[in-house]
């Protein structure tokens, strides 16, 4: 792959008209996508599923969705090599871990509430 120079820049960075079309589509989609998320989180804030933990779950789920799209769409990662991939699965296991610590300590028997 050759460097980017202005004049690679000036002729469009080797990309076609078709081709830019493409990702302007893709990025209005997820651009749409994104709002949809926005109204569904905010929808989501006034529901009660049941209980706080449900809830709680439901944000998440929302939010990571969201999350994925900027990350993978407008950060490119969809496109990227394993080791962003492994980071990213990485990053993954140690926030549920957490969540999942932090989830078991609102129980009441948890070791944080014992006296």
């Amino acid at each position: 792959m050759r460097e980017p120079t202005i004049e690679h820049a000036a002729d469009g960075g080797g990309h076609s008209v078709a081709e830019a079309k493409q990702h302007m589509r893709t990025y209005a989609i997820v651009g749409v996508a994104l709002m949809i998320g926005t109204g569904l989180t905010v929808w989501a804030a006034f529901i009660n599923f049941g209980s706080r933990e449900i809830n709680i779950i439901a944000a998440l789920v929302i939010a990571s969705t969201k999350g994925f799209l900027v990350a993978g769409f407008f950060m490119h990662l969809i496109s990227e090599k394993k080791l962003i991939y492994s980071i990213m699965a990485c990053t993954v296991f140690f926030f549920a871990a957490l969540m999942f610590l932090t989830l078991h300590s609102m129980t009441p028997g948890s070791i944080v509430h014992m006296r």
